[in-house]
Formats: C-alpha cells, structure tokens, sequence
C-alpha cells in the first residue's frame, strides 16, 4: 500500500510540477560546487523532507495573506483568485494554488540543493517579478514588492512556516543549537531577494512577525478561502485551498494570529488525533519516497568535496523587470530540448534573465576538504 502510494505522489510531482516549474535548473555539475549552503548545512537537513516542507510552505502563505497588502498583491497579480470571464468569484482558485505552490518548492528547492548558479538565477527571477507588483489597495494605500518592510515581513512568514512545519512533523527534527543554525542559513535566500535587516534567530523571528501585528487584518479575500467558508469545499485534503490543509495552517499559527484569524482549536484530543494523523501522513509518506533525485544529485556533486559558499548572496547590480506572464512564458521552454521542440521565441528563464542583466563569474574558492 505504501509503494502505491508513494508511486502516485512521485508520478504526481513529477508531472505537475517538476516538469513544469523544474527546467533549468543544475544539481549534479559543476563538480565541487556546494551552492549556497553545502551538505553540512541545515538547510539541506530540513528541505530534505518534501512533505513538511510543503506543509510549511502552506503555513507561511496563511500567515502572509494576514497582511492586506499581500491579499491585494495576489488578488490583482497572482492566479490565487478564481475569475469568471475576467471578474473575481472570491473564491480561490485550485489551479492558481498549485501553479505558486509549484513555483514555491521549485524556488526552495533549487536555492537549496541547485548548484550557485541555479540559485542565483532562481533569485534573480524572483526579484524581476517583484519588481512589477506595484499598485494601489481598495483603501487608497499603495503597495509595493520592493518595499523594505513588505520584504522583511514576508522572509519571517517564509521561515516560520518552514521552521515551524520541520519542527512539529519531521520524525527527527532539529531543536536547540542547530534549529537555531538553520535560521541563521536561511537568511541568506531573504538577502538574495533583496531583504535587508533580517530576524536571523527562532526569537528574533516570533518577534518581528508580531510586531506587524498593528498592521494586519483579515481582508475579504482572506475571509473567504479559510475556516467554515471552506466547509463544502471539494477540494481534496492534500491540496491547497482544501479545508483540511486550511486547518493544518491556522493549526500551526503563534496564538496572536490564530485569534486574529479567529481560529478556536478543537478539544484536546480532536487536535491530538489530527496532529498524529497528519504526522504519519507525512513522515509515512517521506519514508515510502525517499530522498528527493534533487537532493541525490546535490549529494553526488559534492561527493568529492566541496569548495566554499558564496560568502554573499545580496544582489549586487540591477534587475530586469518581468511580469509573472512574461516569467512564465520563458519557463515553457525546456532547456534539454532540441530548439524545434520550444514554443517559438521561448528561452528558459535563466537565459532570459542572462540576456537582460550580464552575471559577473563569482571567483573560485579554493576546494575544500570533503565534508560529511
């Protein structure tokens, strides 16, 4: 039963998303390479295990959208919000989920487990989107991806939801010193995205996602896709949107923002029974699949050791500007395949983003010893 299950989930992220949002990438060359953090690192402990980092992924979505800013960034640029001939059902829309949940793990494990210039590229395509998503709230504020704050706010969104679903779900999650260690790691991916003064500890995180606390509010769009409005939702359990998944969000959230988001846990043994049931869901699934070929590779390339990180990952010059449509266009293109094969006109991100914007060889560190 558990191979059966663990071939479906394989044949499902294979097709609707490593095939979709994984081409371009580089994990098992160039030989040496560690990429932006290396095998001793605990980020490629905790993004090693797909199915939390998918749950954390959830999680710090949920908590993001309590910022109205963020509600009205996806409502008018992203696919989250299902539309009928163009007007908003203020439903969210299946589809729109799993195409940024697709983008989402690509993005993290890429950054993770990719060689230094896959993450690179992978951070560079990121920043040119964001600098697109500019506009006004129904309210009269403006809002703006590149905003310091907005940036800020979103890192500690992002590891939380990751630190906090590797912690309660993992089989044999870090604690202490070396959960600690991985939230010191991760502030490099914020910096990569332009973030500048970064919580870069478990505490300093909780605290800077409450201090936005006088700025958060359940909009209209968060009202709608979370607790009893998503009661008759026919979206499967496993997948975003879903009202088992919504549960498993507010679930996970600090007690300030389940109150906010006016979520009341069920009695002690309801939760204990789901948090167990999810618990092997996730871990029975892990160990049925394995190690992800991703992070296979990263092992195999370092194999031989490895030469230093990058010792910066901020950007150092300017970025294109691309559109979502634009971004998305570009990653039609399957870089291993004959031209003829590509929609015309299509080049793979990486190389559209190259053409754009010329990426300075990073100088080569001296090899390392191997590292275990």
């Amino acid at each position: 039963m558990g191979n059966l299950v663990a071939e479906r989930f394989e044949r499902s992220f294979d097709a609707d998303i490593r095939s979709k949002f994984f081409r371009g990438m580089e994990f098992r060359e160039p030989e040496g390479d560690p990429g932006w953090f290396g095998p001793d690192s605990a980020v490629w402990y905790v993004h090693s295990h797909l199915p939390t980092l998918i749950l954390g992924l959830v999680a710090a979505a949920y908590i993001e959208g309590l910022d109205p800013s963020i509600s009205w960034m996806g409502y008018d640029h992203s696919r989250l919000v299902e539309r009928v001939d163009g007007v908003p059902t203020g439903n969210v829309d299946p589809e729109g989920a799993a195409v940024r949940l697709g983008h989402s793990v690509a993005f993290f494990i890429g950054t993770a487990y990719g060689t230094t210039r896959t993450a690179e590229n992978l951070a560079r395509t990121v920043r040119a989107m964001h600098h697109t998503v500019k506009g006004v709230r129904p309210d009269g504020l403006p809002y703006d991806a590149d905003d310091p704050d907005w940036l800020r706010w979103n890192y500690a969104t992002v590891v939380w939801g990751l630190a906090t679903a590797h912690e309660r779900y993992h089989r044999t999650p870090l604690r202490g010193d070396d959960l600690e260690r991985y939230y010191r790691e991760f502030v490099r991916v914020g910096e990569a995205l332009g973030g500048t003064d970064l919580p870069a500890t478990k505490g300093e995180v909780a605290e800077c996602l409450e201090s936005y606390l006088p700025r958060l509010a359940v909009t209209p769009i968060k009202a709608f896709g979370t607790g009893p409005n998503l009661r008759d939702s026919k979206v499967p359990p496993w997948q975003p949107g879903s009202a088992f998944m919504d549960w498993a969000a507010r679930d996970m959230l600090p007690r300030w923002a389940q109150k906010l988001a006016l979520y009341q846990p069920p009695n002690r043994v309801t939760l204990r029974a789901r948090r167990s049931a999810l618990w092997l869901a996730v871990n029975g699934l892990h160990r049925a699949t394995g190690p992800l070929p991703e992070f296979r590779a990263a092992q195999a390339r370092v194999a031989g050791g490895t030469t230093a990180p990058v010792a910066v990952t901020a950007p150092t010059g300017p970025d294109p500007a691309l559109t979502r449509a634009e971004v998305e266009a570009a990653t039609l293109a399957d870089p291993a395949a004959p031209t003829a094969a590509r929609p015309e006109g299509a080049v793979p991100t990486a190389a559209r983003l190259e053409a754009a914007v010329p990426v300075e060889p990073a100088a080569q560190p001296e090899r390392a010893a191997a590292q275990a």
